[in-house]
């Protein structure tokens, strides 16, 4: 497959409708179903919009518009060689929230993507009415666990760590992606990592991840956390997200994750003064969106109708 995959092969056919979308310097794509409140989803890494394509519908058949997007450098979104630092894609979110019209939505994120939604509800809480967050702590809440957990968060982000290697890339890509369908099994549940829905799963990331460029950019994300810790750019991120977010927040988490570790991500609400949910869901991983897609959605809908 190497060499000859393109942005088509995340174009999937289905109830929804794809459209190419211009916002803050840069056009992302999304794929999008339903009328009503705007839920705008944010899938996380190694992942692409595909990672909602269930949940997606549920929420669509209950009143909202549901869109899916491919975070910069994924996907069909433009994949730009600078741009993935904190700021900016925090501002992807938002300028696509009016870009698709409207004047807030709720977001929801997983992994990296819930990383992204928390910045985002600290830097533009008028955009953000509310938040769902899955498999991510508050960033500054990792940030504290890497210094004051080394044998937990730290162990557990050693991959991360590899990540910093200049041209990681095409390690990540090598043999049809095949690291990609490793880490995924690594941070998923034993139970998950052993179904034909797994398989399948990976095998569209491990796709996606091997569009030019796509590699490159998912890991310049990771590089910016590495560099900007010793940065004025990363205090200042640092800074700006310290005042406590405004934006009512839902908080799921895997009790099996061992990308970001349960009491890594649990000292989160700390940094909320909204209401604020914490929810530990039992035998799954990092995936649980899609490991226990049931659960998932039912949570998110119940936040979207808790009256704020």
């Amino acid at each position: 497959m190497g060499g000859r995959v393109d942005e088509s092969c995340v174009l999937t056919e289905g109830p929804w409708s794809h459209r190419f979308v211009g916002a803050n310097g840069s056009r992302f794509h999304v794929a999008e179903v339903g009328t009503g409140p705007l839920v705008l989803f944010l899938h996380g890494f190694p992942e692409f919009w595909w990672a909602w394509h269930d949940i997606m519908l549920r929420v669509a058949d209950a009143g909202f518009r549901a869109a899916a997007m491919d975070l910069r450098g994924y996907g069909a979104s433009d994949k730009p060689p600078r741009g993935y630092d904190g700021y900016t894609m925090a501002a992807d979110v938002t300028g696509l929230i009016r870009a698709l019209g409207e004047r807030s939505a709720t977001v929801v994120g997983a992994g990296a993507g819930g990383m992204i939604g928390w910045a985002a509800a600290s830097f533009h809480p008028k955009l953000v009415n509310r938040l769902v967050v899955l498999g991510a702590a508050h960033p500054l809440r990792l940030r504290a666990a890497l210094f004051a957990d080394p044998r937990g968060q730290l162990a557990a982000s050693s991959t991360v760590a590899r990540f910093q290697v200049p041209r990681f890339e095409h390690v990540l890509t090598r043999d049809d992606a095949a690291m990609v369908g490793e880490l995924m099994a690594r941070w998923s549940s034993p139970r998950w990592a052993a179904t034909p829905e797994f398989a399948e799963y990976s095998a569209r990331c491990r796709e996606a991840m091997q569009i030019p460029q796509a590699a490159f950019c998912a890991l310049e994300a990771y590089r910016w956390v590495a560099r900007s810790a010793l940065r004025l750019q990363g205090y200042r991120f640092v800074k700006l997200m310290q005042p406590p977010s405004s934006v009512p927040t839902l908080q799921l988490h895997g009790a099996l994750d061992t990308a970001v570790l349960p009491r890594t991500a649990q000292g989160s609400g700390r940094y909320v003064t909204a209401p604020y949910e914490w929810r530990l869901i039992p035998d799954t991983g990092h995936f649980l969106h899609q490991e226990a897609p049931d659960v998932v959605t039912g949570e998110i809908l119940r936040w979207l109708k808790t009256p704020s």
